[in-house]
């Protein structure tokens, strides 16, 4: 019933009309399918013959429970949270159930995904995979197996017995069952790791079950660290520029570009654009390793350790792990905004400029602007993976035929676009962090709140005043992504991670 009721051809769609009709008049012919579920006169007749076998309690809808006694009168067999995700993946109007549109929907994005791995599995392009194909993309991977285990998978999908699998085996075996982030997609489309703005908010990226059992993982980590290091220098006298001018840039004090830049050379030099860079280089390690492990653990408690998340699972475990993140390196944070802020003689390094503010102004000090820096986290995470997915999606529903590999200039964009928009979203909490961290170091000054220096840069300066510095902060976002992606690519062929 399953294998009748989808296409068998791995052609192209008929070339003119007479062939599309006469295809469709003989009941010995296939339909066109042209790469995704077949179009053909009367495949969705057969779609609802499926869906009609499937929906055992003939309420026009197909529930957790239909799907479990429908598909195992078929002879397929699901766990109960391998139909759940069936379901929540196709559910449109979050009824709790699949109607027939969403039925064929869910079937059709399913089979594209299913396509893009197969041909991406068929190394030899003959619509054919067998066991040397599946050692081959496996070891890209970073997995290692014998081509007798590669036979043992090739038997539980081959149903004629050739030791080959075909796009209909290889289709009819993962029929109904839910795929929801294919590892190549993870493979090709990783962001958090790849780009580095400067703002390490982002939700951590997905790793493979193969990328975490082979140790890849943290070769990964170590390329995006190097990556954001080589990065965060090239465009630290933009950052030093966007921090200068959030704090001291007013109505009455308007500082432009180029005059930041001139003012600052005139205090201290070439050298003193440089000024907070260290601290800001140093504390990615620490951040990451931090960030990863917390997303680690609490995957486990919101989802699976070895599937990939939803979409708002992974919003609630990446918030969660940057938050735990950002509390425990928070006092760097505070140090680096008070380094790029120095004079020149103020502070000889970083150790001497943690001991002034420890004896001059207490522990507390170095968690001045810890609540907007932990409500940033929120909006910037949430829309940066909102329009990251939004976008990948969108291109993977229109231009993905052959590959999931999206190629340079498309991540690029995507990675340029996401991180710009969840910047513009959080950068009022992070202007009023960072003078938050700036004005607990002007003796006598009253200590201010976060709702206060709000009102006040409203009343004050106005809504633009929320925004200072923005221009420098997005100067950077272009050359710092485009820096962190050559930088990665190179640091992974280094570190032996093979480009695929």
């Amino acid at each position: 019933m399953v294998s009748s009721v989808l296409c068998r051809c791995v052609a192209s769609p008929p070339p003119d009309a007479a062939a599309a009709a006469s295809s469709a008049s003989s009941p010995a012919s296939v339909d066109p399918c042209g790469g995704a579920v077949c179009g053909g006169p009367d495949h969705r007749l057969r779609l609802w013959s499926l869906f009609q076998t499937l929906d055992v309690n003939r309420d026009g809808g197909l529930c957790v429970n239909d799907l479990a006694v429908g598909l195992r009168r078929l002879g397929l067999h699901r766990t109960e949270g391998e139909l759940r995700k069936i379901v929540q993946a196709g559910d449109k109007d979050l009824d709790g159930q699949l109607d027939f549109e969403e039925f064929v929907h869910y079937l059709q994005d399913h089979e594209k995904k299913l396509r893009l791995v197969f041909k991406s599995l068929d190394k030899k392009n003959d619509g054919r995979i067998d066991s040397q194909e599946i050692v081959q993309s496996l070891r890209d991977l970073g997995v290692k197996i014998s081509e007798q285990q590669a036979e043992k998978i090739l038997k539980s999908m081959d149903k004629n017995g050739t030791m080959t699998i075909d796009w209909n085996e290889w289709r009819d075996y993962h029929l109904l069952h839910p795929v929801e982030n294919i590892p190549e997609i993870i493979l090709y489309w990783k962001h958090s790791t790849i780009f580095d703005v400067g703002e390490n908010l982002t939700v951590p990226d997905e790793f493979t079950v193969e990328e975490r059992q082979t140790g890849m993982w943290w070769r990964h980590l170590v390329a995006g660290g190097g990556a954001g290091a080589v990065s965060r220098t090239c465009t630290a006298p933009l950052d030093r520029l966007k921090v200068l001018m959030q704090v001291h840039a007013s109505r009455t004090n308007n500082m432009c570009i180029v005059g930041g830049f001139t003012q600052m050379i005139r205090e201290g030099g070439a050298r003193s654009l440089w000024r907070g860079n260290g601290i800001n280089v140093i504390k990615i390690a620490p951040e990451s390793a931090i960030k990863f492990m917390a997303y680690e653990q609490i995957k486990r408690l919101v989802g699976s350790d070895q599937e990939a998340l939803r979409i708002h699972e992974r919003l609630v475990a990446g918030s969660l792990a940057g938050a735990i993140a950002q509390s425990s390196i928070y006092p760097m944070e505070v140090l680096k905004t008070r380094m790029a802020l120095r004079t020149t003689g103020q502070y000889s390094g970083m150790l001497d400029c943690a001991r002034k503010i420890l004896a001059r102004e207490g522990m507390a000090a170095f968690y001045k602007g810890y609540v907007p820096n932990m409500l940033g986290i929120i909006p910037y995470a949430g829309i940066d993976l909102a329009v990251y997915e939004t976008l990948k999606n969108a291109w993977l529903q229109r231009y993905a035929v052959n590959s999931a590999d999206p190629g340079v200039f498309v991540l690029l964009a995507c990675g340029t676009m996401s991180s710009t928009c969840g910047q513009l979203a959080s950068y009022p909490l992070a202007l009023v962090r960072t003078r938050m961290q700036a004005q607990a170091s002007i003796e006598g000054a009253p200590q201010v709140t976060m709702s206060s220096l709000f009102k006040q840069i409203l009343q004050t300066e106005g809504a633009f005043g929320l925004y200072r510095g923005l221009a420098p902060n997005f100067m950077k976002v272009i050359p710092a992504v485009s820096i962190s992606y050559v930088v990665y690519e190179n640091l992974k062929i280094t570190l032996g991670v093979q480009s695929r």
